[in-house]
């Protein structure tokens, strides 16, 4: 197709067609009879060319430029026009050159649907897109590029501008959508409008962005919001330039404030909650010479309709508090940031004062309120420090790790909750839960609470995760070397019911050799998994573990692991299992890197589980999951039997002896039974069987004598003079001793002879005479010499009846 560019002279337009950059020149201009690669057509000319491909939209770009001369004539204002008409389609860029004086003010007024900055590298979702330069001098100073559909209304300029749309090669667009307008100086570089209607967000930036603001420059934007609507500004990104004199700053101009303008840094939290229409300036500075820096701004204002609850105070007494920040956020702060899109939800410690993002510290008493529609948008985060200096000090303290009241009671969901316990060397941290116990984070057993801690043990130089863990466990105690991190992290709303019954305490303890060591009590019905920490990834290096669990004294636990081998080559050092019980003379288990790992096994008593780390040849770590389940204790068989058929021959021996005693009875002299009390009356070796004293119990009264007792015939040769009455008990009145009486060692009977050998003396028998005295051998020595006939006060070393038949042998 043939094209005809008739330009004139008095429009002073410029068209220039030139290839696009990295494109090869597959396809030329022919004008006549002359092939080229560009095309220059001048005010005043009319050519006529044609391309020689039949695609000259992939090759080609097109820019129009009219120069307009503000300064020494008068300016053509009003609306602006696509001109000139019938080009190529071809991606093509306006250009309106408007030269003005700096006493004067430029006015570039867009019609509607207005504008919207984008930012650097950005493109517009239509392809069509306005950039705005502003010249002051020899100078040119971006003010930004612009996409359609927008809020940005007017630009306002100080002397002249150089306005640039750029169209597609496919668009229809045949108007310019803005016109130019003269007005009085504006004493500023410039002014943005935008005009905000309903609920809306729009982003804004510096001129130059990302490059830095003129020095000691001004300009302001102006914001047209309902009367009935709130706004918010919130800087998103900033730097600032080194300044020799003044400082950087922006000011607001609010309608009905008292100090207007309100002077804010860079670096403050801005104005929010504001009704109706404001003004924002952005103020730069005399920059250092040698190091200016850069001075920009990107910022975002956000309208909302009142909230309902707004003027609703929520109070945050943190007073009591020390070493503790918390932080109401939205949700994913702060690693993500939020779509300028999404509906905004603000938090304001005083009607002004609102952010994304809030910081409360300890030690201090909020009132805060929120402007959101929806407050499960919001988070919390907390955290806590807790250190100890001298062990001496805190040794003795207990610290519960809680949340505070002040923070469960806000009608936000509590995201994270974290304690920093900072311990110097030779002090280290014991956690414990009492009551509710912790259950460690494992595919077997996995945790379903609606929180859970997450405990990472720290040094300057490494990091050691210890574990997920959840309460309704096993585990009572938890001792660590290191500095700890303790994050409480909750899951979905139940946290808010279930708040009210944390147990988890901690404390400073002395030095302990291992890296960690639990203890473990778990319940006797449930089957526990223990795993070793840092899972997946293993034990570091020459790191032990030791765990020490409690077996009930009427159950058995049996103990195994998930799998035969460590599965670990040393290169230095070994890895080993160690297994013992908690008791005396109990056997240790050892097991190395290569070895098989202990089958599963039952044990009787509380023991202890180490394993303990090499320095592997391979980046593969240590690590183990072993699990304990308990059982009651059961009695064997073959002991129940022999304990029954042991009680039926006691009680047939027992009946047989009754029956002898009872048939000797009738064939016996009767007996007499005389108590004396300087005698030992406690059978050797059997010291402290009988708990009461003899003064205490009664086993010295005799409760009845039986009729055949008849005591005076064997006293017939006594030198005693009063005869004996019968069947008469006279209570004893002399002293009596603290041990209850106790059988003899022996009975001697007549055809027995006295043994002359030193050793113990044989069991207790059962005599032909049932022959008993209360009185045992004063020593040993005068049982082996058989000394019988030692004369002496009171001397009842042998008994009456023994005394009776060797005076019959004697006769």
């Amino acid at each position: 197709a043939s094209f005809t560019i008739p330009l004139r002279t008095v429009d002073n337009i410029t068209v220039m067609i030139k290839l696009r950059p990295g494109v090869s020149p597959s396809c030329q201009i022919r004008v006549k009879n002359f092939i080229r690669s560009e095309l220059k057509i001048k005010p005043g000319e009319n050519v006529t060319f044609t391309f020689t491909c039949s695609t000259p939209e992939k090759y080609f770009i097109m820019e129009i430029q009219k120069n307009i001369d503000c300064v020494s004539g008068p300016c053509p204002f009003g609306d602006v026009h696509l001109y000139p008409v019938g080009l190529p389609r071809l991606n093509r860029t306006f250009i309106w050159d408007v030269k003005a004086s700096t006493k004067a003010g430029l006015e570039l007024k867009f019609s509607s649907p207005w504008l919207r900055q984008i930012e650097p590298g950005e493109t517009c979702p239509d392809f069509i897109s306005y950039n705005i330069n502003s010249c002051i001098d020899k100078a040119t100073v971006n003010i930004g590029t612009f996409c359609r559909n927008g809020s940005v209304s007017r630009v306002k300029l100080l002397g002249g501008v150089i306005m640039s749309l750029h169209l597609p090669w496919d668009s229809s667009l045949t108007t310019s959508g803005f016109n130019i307008a003269n007005r009085a100086s504006i004493k500023r570089l410039c002014i943005v409008e935008s005009i905000l209607k309903g609920e809306s967000s729009i982003t804004l930036m510096s001129p130059n962005y990302p490059l830095g603001f003129p020095e000691d420059e001004l300009m302001t934007w102006q914001f047209v919001v309902p009367s009935n609507m709130r706004a918010s500004v919130f800087f998103h990104n900033y730097s600032l330039s080194n300044c020799e004199r003044k400082e950087e700053r922006v000011e607001y101009y609010i309608p009905g404030s008292l100090s207007n303008p309100e002077v804010f840094k860079l670096s403050d939290s801005q104005p929010a909650n504001i009704a109706g229409s404001f003004n924002l300036s952005l103020q730069g500075c005399d920059q250092d010479a040698q190091n200016p820096g850069i001075l920009c701004l990107l910022f975002q204002v956000v309208v909302q309709h009142p909230q309902v609850d707004e003027n609703v105070t929520h109070l945050v007494d943190l007073s009591k508090e020390w070493n503790m920040t918390v932080t109401i956020h939205f949700e994913g702060w702060p690693s993500r940031i939020p779509l300028m899109s999404e509906p905004i939800c603000l938090i304001c410690k005083d009607p002004r004062t609102c952010d994304r993002a809030l910081t409360l510290v300890s030690g201090a008493i909020y009132k805060i309120s929120f402007l959101c529609k929806d407050l499960s948008r919001l988070r919390i985060t907390a955290e806590k420090g807790i250190s100890c200096v001298d062990l001496r000090w805190c040794q003795r303290k207990i610290y519960s790790l809680s949340v505070p009241k002040a923070i469960t009671q806000l009608p936000i969901r509590l995201h994270k909750f974290i304690w920093k316990l900072l311990a110097p060397d030779l002090i280290n941290i014991e956690i414990t839960s009492p009551s509710l116990k912790l259950q460690q984070h494992v595919p077997e057993q996995r945790c379903n609470t609606s929180y859970s801690y997450s405990i990472v043990s720290a040094t300057p130089e490494t990091e050691f995760h210890v574990g997920v863990f959840c309460p309704g466990g096993s585990i009572e105690k938890i001792q660590l070397r290191n500095n700890i991190t303790i994050s409480l992290k909750t899951f979905g709303k139940g946290f808010l019911n279930e708040s009210n019954h944390q147990d988890l305490k901690m404390s400073f303890v002395p030095h302990i050799k291992d890296e960690c060591i639990f203890t473990v009590s778990p319940d006797s019905k449930a089957k526990v998994y223990l795993q070793t920490p840092n899972w997946p990834y293993g034990l570091p290096p020459y790191v032990s573990i030791s765990w020490y669990v409690v077996v009930p004294s009427k159950q058995v636990a049996r103990l195994g692991f998930s799998k035969d081998r460590m599965g670990i080559a040393c290169e230095t050092g070994r890895a080993y299992v160690n297994i013992k019980e908690e008791t005396l003379g109990a056997e240790e288990t050892v097991r190395r890197e290569d070895e098989l790992l202990p089958k599963p096994r039952n044990m009787y008593h509380d023991f202890w589980v180490n394993i303990s780390n090499c320095k592997p040849v391979d980046k593969t770590q240590l690590t183990l999951q072993f699990w304990v389940t308990f059982a009651d204790k059961q009695i064997d068989l073959g002991v129940i039997l022999a304990v029954v058929a042991g009680a039926g021959v006691l009680m047939a021996i027992g009946l047989t002896v009754c029956c002898v005693k009872k048939k000797k009875k009738k064939s016996q002299n009767p007996m007499v039974g005389v108590y004396n009390a300087n005698v030992n009356t406690q059978m050797p070796g059997k010291q402290g069987l009988f708990t009461k004293g003899r003064k205490k119990n009664e086993s010295h009264v005799y409760a009845v004598i039986d009729d055949a007792m008849v005591y005076g015939h064997l006293l017939k040769e006594s030198n005693g003079s009063v005869a004996p009455e019968v069947d008469v008990y006279r209570p004893f009145d002399g002293p009596v001793g603290s041990l209850p009486p106790s059988p003899p060692p022996f009975s001697f009977r007549k055809d027995i002879k006295r043994s002359s050998n030193t050793e113990e003396p044989p069991p207790l028998m059962e005599t032909d005479h049932d022959t008993y005295t209360f009185a045992h051998q004063k020593s040993e020595q005068s049982e082996d010499n058989g000394d019988t006939t030692e004369k002496n006060n009171g001397d009842t070393s042998m008994s009456l009846l023994e005394n009776k038949e060797q005076d019959s042998l004697v006769e």
